[in-house]
Formats: structure tokens, C-alpha cells, sequence
């Protein structure tokens, strides 16, 4: 599946170069449920998006099914992230003049001439939402909307979601109802998820648990 290996990372600032990370590797694979857990500025968020391919890094190498991914042109990249991975934001990012059905659809309009409908009601069902597919962002609340952003996240059937504090902006009763829906995702979609947070429950739900911490990635001892 997806192995990042000795990755580093850093950024330039007006100090010099600041490290993010260095030498992380971590692996993957098929019906894998990872949590990244960390403070805020311990570069969650930035793992994320190297994993998925957003932003590239300094060392090391990033395989998907064994094949190096930055050797890839910009427009096999963008079909590597549409196709093989889906993203769920803190930030839902839906677009408020499209209803939650065609939100969902937006990431198979990207290259299919006629998206699966069918197949974007039936993941909105699931999602608890059957009754407010044609209801606009806006009248949607925060807990329905970051539903509607993992339906989006699913609806090109990916080997991976990554998932950067999905229950940032929600209340504790939607925050667990999110968690229980990763896990039945997991369980029973055979779904790989990797779900950065800093919220110790989220932290706890993986079948591999991680803290990232100075730059260190290691496994984490919460139960």
C-alpha cells in the first residue's frame, strides 16, 4: 500500500531551515486504522499531506503499491490523489451552492463523464444522511456536514483516507458519533484510514496508535 521511508521535512523561515520531521517512516497497509496523535505545531498535519502527496519533502521515498510516487508527472499525481486517496479537513471545505448529494459527486466529476449517483446516495445513507442529500451546506449542521465530507472522501472508492483533525470543530455527542463511523468504515469497508488528531479518544481507536513529538514518530501506549 502506502510506506513513506526516512522521509524529512522542513521549511525555510527567516532563521533558516526549520525541521518538521526527519527519518519518519511509517507503513500502510490494507484495512490498517492509524492515528497520528500530537500537539498542535508537531507537524500532524504536515505528515498528512506529504503522505498524501500535497507537499513534497526533503529526503527519503514515498511508495504507493511499490511504486515511487514524486516520479510521477503533475497530472499522474493529481490522478494518484483522485483516485487512490481521499481527504476528510477539519475544514469541511463543501461548496455552499452545491447540496450535500452533489458535493459528494464532486471529486468523480473530475474525470468521469456520468458520476455514480446511485453510489453517492447509498454512502449518504450510511452516513445517516438519506433525509438531507438535497439540503445546501449551510442547513446542514457542523456534525451532518463533516459527514458529507467523508462521504466525498469515499466516493472514489480509495485505498486510503487521510483524515487531519476531523473532529476539530465538533462537539463531544458529534465528535463520537465521527469515531464510531471510522471504525464501522474500517471494519466494514476493509477501508485503511490514517487520522492525525490531538484528541486522546480519537488517538485510542487504531489497530496502530502513534505520537508524533519533536519531530519523532513513535507507537503510542494509550488504551
Amino acid at each position: 500500500m502506502l510506506e513513506a521511508k526516512k522521509i524529512s521535512k522542513s521549511f525555510l523561515n527567516h532563521n533558516g531551515k526549520l525541521k518538521v520531521f526527519s527519518n519518519l517512516s511509517l507503513k500502510v497497509e490494507k484495512s490498517d486504522l492509524i492515528t497520528i496523535m500530537g500537539p498542535s505545531g508537531s507537524g500532524k498535519s504536515t505528515l498528512l499531506n506529504v503522505l498524501g502527496t500535497l507537499e513534497s519533502y526533503d529526503e527519503g521515498i514515498l511508495t504507493l503499491d511499490g511504486k515511487e510516487v514524486f516520479k510521477q508527472n503533475n497530472d499522474s499525481l493529481s490522478k494518484i490523489r483522485n483516485k487512490c486517496l481521499g481527504f476528510v479537513f477539519q475544514f469541511h471545505h463543501l461548496i455552499p451552492e452545491f447540496n450535500a448529494l452533489e458535493n459528494v459527486l464532486i471529486p468523480q466529476q473530475i474525470y468521469q463523464n456520468q458520476p455514480n449517483k446511485s453510489y453517492a446516495k447509498e454512502l449518504l445513507q450510511f452516513m445517516g444522511l438519506s433525509k438531507r442529500m438535497k439540503h445546501y451546506p449551510s442547513e446542514l449542521s457542523g456534525g451532518e456536514r463533516s459527514r458529507v465530507a467523508v462521504a466525498r472522501a469515499l466516493i472514489n472508492k480509495p485505498a486510503i483516507i487521510l483524515a487531519d483533525e476531523p473532529s476539530g470543530n465538533l462537539d463531544e455527542a458529534n465528535a463520537d458519533i465521527l469515531i464510531n463511523l471510522f471504525q464501522k468504515i474500517n471494519r466494514e469497508f476493509e477501508q485503511s484510514i490514517v487520522i492525525a488528531t490531538h484528541d486522546k479518544k480519537i488517538a485510542s481507536i487504531g489497530n496502530k496508535n502513534f505520537i508524533l513529538n519533536k519531530g519523532s514518530l513513535s507507537l503510542s501506549d494509550i488504551i
